[in-house]
């Protein structure tokens, strides 16, 4: 079967990546469910304006429900009979994770199990996680790469996102299911949480207040514009595995820029975007953060034709003009 004429479920499709990866599938002409809790983790009038956009690129049957509910899963898989699960849905943040790690551990560990157990149920073949750089925490060297054996990550979301990759692995290995784990480094571009850097320090900026500065300025992040994202998803998606013994099938790829940027310099780019000069405010380290990430995608490249294609200066220019538009820069 190609790709174009499968039945795809999507989680997490109201969000800033599945939105994206939701419009890209329409495009395909793909038979499309999304499932999505539209929690109030940030406003949920956000995620319905996503919808709203993805609904103007096709028709998809959407339905309203939490992966944690196995029960009501389990009714849409019977209803969707996919031929492919990517799942994006999660509880997302690093600092929010440790304030409430009972939380991420139910929707990303449990929801992530009751997914891949329907998968075995209902016989879906293929599996495309969406997880984290956040898992190489903060003694893996750089740039990381999906080779690094020890993982410790220093946060309940990371650890949480690790745990899914762990659960994929077993999944592969014990029921043949064919599963691609990505993990994504700092993705960025039109729709962005309100929570994460660019779009908060973008804001900011926009309004004249100052921007709290972590530490001195020196950590680095390997920003990726969510297009390059959109397309490392539907690489996985298509991604022919070899023979592989026992019929189950696994791979790991990084999703990133491999090109780290630091905080100061990430304000610098942020000015020349906005035309302002930001204010700034001095802030201690907080907990969970790693130094710098930075991804080694060569294993992308070669395994996935993974180029991503959109420098910082360009993607930044993107977002401020999406921010300074009708839904980006109003509040929802």
């Amino acid at each position: 079967m190609t790709t174009e004429k499968m039945k795809i479920l999507l989680t997490g499709g109201a969000g800033f990546i599945g939105s994206h990866v939701a419009e890209a599938l329409l495009r395909r002409g793909t038979q499309l469910t999304i499932v999505d809790a539209l929690d109030d983790f940030y406003s949920p009038q956000r995620k319905r304006a996503n919808l709203e956009e993805v609904r103007r690129g096709g028709e998809f049957q959407f339905e309203q429900a939490d992966i944690c509910d196995l029960d009501r899963m389990r009714e849409i898989f019977a209803a969707a009979r996919p031929d492919a699960v990517i799942h994006l849905a999660a509880r997302a943040g690093v600092r929010p994770s440790i304030e409430q790690p009972q939380l991420y551990e139910r929707v990303n560990v449990g929801g992530t199990l009751n997914l891949l157990e329907l998968c075995r149920e209902f016989r879906v073949p293929r599996f495309v996680f969406g997880s984290s750089s956040s898992v190489y925490g903060a003694d893996s060297p750089v740039p990381f790469s999906e080779e690094q054996a020890t993982l410790r990550p220093i946060s309940p979301y990371a650890a949480t996102k690790m745990a899914g990759e762990l659960l994929a692995y077993t999944y592969a290995h014990v029921w043949g299911l064919q599963i691609v784990c990505l993990r994504f480094f700092t993705v960025y571009g039109p729709r962005q949480r309100p929570d994460l850097a660019i779009h908060r320090f973008t804001a900011l900026v926009e309004a004249g207040e100052a921007l709290p500065i972590f530490g001195d300025g020196s950590t680095a992040r390997d920003y990726t514009y969510v297009d390059d994202i959109v397309a490392g998803v539907l690489a996985a998606l298509d991604y022919k595995f070899g023979e592989r013994a026992g019929g189950g099938a696994f791979e790991v790829f990084n999703l990133g820029n491999s090109s780290p940027v630091r905080l100061d310099e990430l304000v610098a780019a942020i000015e020349k975007a906005t035309g302002r000069t930001a204010a700034r405010r001095a802030m201690p380290m907080q907990v969970g953060d790693v130094p710098i990430t930075w991804a080694d995608i060569s294993r992308a490249e070669k395994m996935l034709g993974y180029r991503p294609q959109v420098p910082l200066a360009e993607g930044l220019k993107r977002f401020v003009e999406w921010f300074r538009g009708a839904r980006g820069g109003r509040e929802l």
